[in-house]
Order: structure tokens, then sequence, then C-alpha cells
């Protein structure tokens, strides 16, 4: 009896359907993952029988907690290659889903974080629940927020979008409304009677989406606007970390705490993926970009050892190399962001 496909890919009246099926591992992507959706996309993109797509898991614990991360860091370990394939292949299926010409749906149930922000955020619709906690952490693990973090983070309300690149802050549905990364939000209770909605009228997407909108709340995000716009005004992260030093609040101390527990290679690359990322012509362009450090930093001693630290011996003590800003020039960085001999391309 052969196993359940990670991807599974099914057709409900005019509704493409694709569920991530790896519960055991909250949904993380792998390439064969990332090919089977693209592989379904491809296919149902110039069929006339498909009006809409939505994507969800299978499992309620998390929607997708990010990339495979193992798989990476055991491929960085080597020649890197797997590693830099699976980026490849990840940023083509963003690019086709950010440029998609029929109507996307992905539900944000669970832990949505990384990868999965990834396959939320290039959707034309976002669906949260109250059990979505949302996240790009990989500051914290030696990585940046790449899946078009560079295009879509600085394009968020104010500076939200450095504060959430910078510290991997976990936010709720309530914030991601209001934020725009969700567009709408309904209760977890509901999704099985909107999932059925959706596939026996898939040509009125967004209406059938509105009938199920609730009230999520308050976002606490709001509240706390005016001093991320404030202390993470600037686009060095060395400024940032000055600001919060001689801020006297305690959600300023409590920052800048949290920053010095991620790596400062991680930071600056962040810090400058977003201030190009703004200048950016396309999200293809992004995609460019992202690839040519993705395929540094996701290869780099750097993320092994934050690996090492957060999910093999889990002891949260990452001994980063450089250990401090003031180590990580700008030539560093300059780097990292320059041209490979064989830049990425989207698909046709």
């Amino acid at each position: 009896m052969s196993e359940e496909p990670e991807v599974i890919v099914r057709r409900e009246g005019a509704l493409g359907r694709l569920s991530i099926n790896r519960p055991k591992a909250l949904g993380a992507l792998n390439t064969a993952v990332c090919e089977g959706m693209t592989a379904a996309l491809l296919q149902w993109r110039d069929d006339p029988g498909v009006h809409a797509v939505m994507i969800d898991h299978v499992g309620e614990r998390g929607f997708c907690a990010g990339g495979d991360i193992r798989f990476l860091a055991d491929s960085a370990a080597g020649d890197g290659s797997g590693a830099r394939n699976f980026f490849f292949i990840e940023y083509r299926l963003n690019a086709l889903m950010e440029a998609y010409p029929k109507p996307i749906v992905t539900i944000m149930d669970g832990v949505t974080m990384g990868g999965g922000v990834g396959l939320s955020w290039t959707a034309r619709f976002r669906v949260a629940t109250e059990r979505t906690t949302l996240a790009m952490p990989e500051t914290g693990i030696g990585l940046f927020p790449d899946v078009g973090g560079g295009w879509f983070l600085p394009r968020l309300p104010g500076r939200a979008g450095l504060y959430l690149a910078l510290t991997g802050a976990r936010i709720k549905a309530a914030d991601c409304l209001a934020l725009g990364i969700a567009t709408h939000y309904v209760e977890s209770g509901d999704l099985e009677a909107l999932k059925e909605t959706l596939a026996a009228d898939s040509e009125q997407v967004e209406q059938v989406l509105q009938s199920f909108h609730a009230d999520p709340g308050p976002a606490p995000i709001g509240a706390l606007s005016h001093e991320i716009d404030r202390l993470f005004a600037h686009d060095r992260v060395e400024e940032v970390m000055a600001a919060l030093a001689t801020d006297p609040s305690a959600w300023a101390k409590d920052q800048a705490r949290l920053l010095t527990t991620k790596s400062p290679t991680s930071m600056k690359v962040s810090a400058r993926l977003l201030a190009e990322g703004l200048k950016a012509r396309s999200f293809a362009e992004e995609m460019v970009t992202e690839y040519r450090v993705a395929c540094r930093v996701g290869t780099s001693a750097e993320f092994r050892e934050g690996v090492r630290a957060v999910i093999v011996d889990k002891d949260n003590a990452p001994r980063w190399n450089p250990p401090d800003l003031a180590g990580v020039t700008d030539s560093d960085i300059d780097a990292i962001f320059a041209p490979l001999a064989n830049d990425w391309t989207p698909l046709d």
C-alpha cells in the first residue's frame, strides 16, 4: 500500500485544491511539495474548467512552518546543491502564484512561518483564523526573510516590515488583518463550510469569503505602531539598536535584548533586503536578488550554527560569527548580494 502524497492535488467542481500533507513536519515545504504544487498550478492555469485555487493543509497544528530546515542544513554541510535547488524551485512557485491569473485562496490556519508566509502573501486572498500564528523568524537561525520578504515586508504599513524581519515577532490574526497580510478572518469552526461553499461557487470567491468574514477583535500591533515606526525608522541595524538602547520604555529594552540573540549577519542582510526590495520593479526582480542571497546565506556556517542551536541541540545559545554587528562589514553584505554565475529565472 503506497504512502499518501505530501501534497494532495484534486478538483472539487471548478475549484482546484492543494493540501500540504506533512502534518508531522507542521507542513514544512520540501522540493517535492513545491514541484507538485507548481505542476498542478501550471495545469490549471489554462484550464477553463478551473475557476479558482485553494491551498490548505492536512492536520490541525499548522498550515506551513516553513522550509524543511534539517534538509537545508544537511545540504549546507555538504556541497549545498540540494539547498540551492530547493530555493530555485520554491521561488519559482512563489513567482507563479504572485502572477497567477486566477484567484488563489490560502487558508493560514495554525502555524504560518517562513515558506508558509510565502505561500500566503503571494495568493490573492489570505484567510486567517483564531489559530493563526504568523512569523518570519529567520534571523534567529542565521537565515533571512525570503520567499518574497524583500518585496512584501517593506510595503507593510509604517516600519512594521523591518520590525517583523529583525525580531521574528509572532503575530495573530487581528494583526495579520490590520497589516494587510491577511485579507479575511474566518473562525476555524467555519472553515469546512467555507471550503464547501468555495467548491460550489468558485466563480464568486470574493463574495463567498466576505460572507464568512468575521471580526478578529482589536489588533495588538496597533497600540505599538507609533513605537515601531519611531524606533525602527532606520535602514541600518546599528541605528535601530542605538534607538532602542537610548529609549526609556520597557518595550524598547525588550526589543533590544531580543535582537542581541539574533545573527548579526542575518539582521544586516535582512535590513539591506528590505531597503533594496522597496526599489525593485517587480516581484520577479526581487526573487532574483533573494536567490542570490539564499544561495550564500542558506549554505553558510552561520545557518548551520543557528540550526544546531535552535533545532538540533536546542541549547538556544548560537555562537554567531561575527558575534556582533561591528564585525559585519558593508563589503561582507555586498558580497552576499552580488550576482551569481547562474541567476534565478521565473517559469515561462
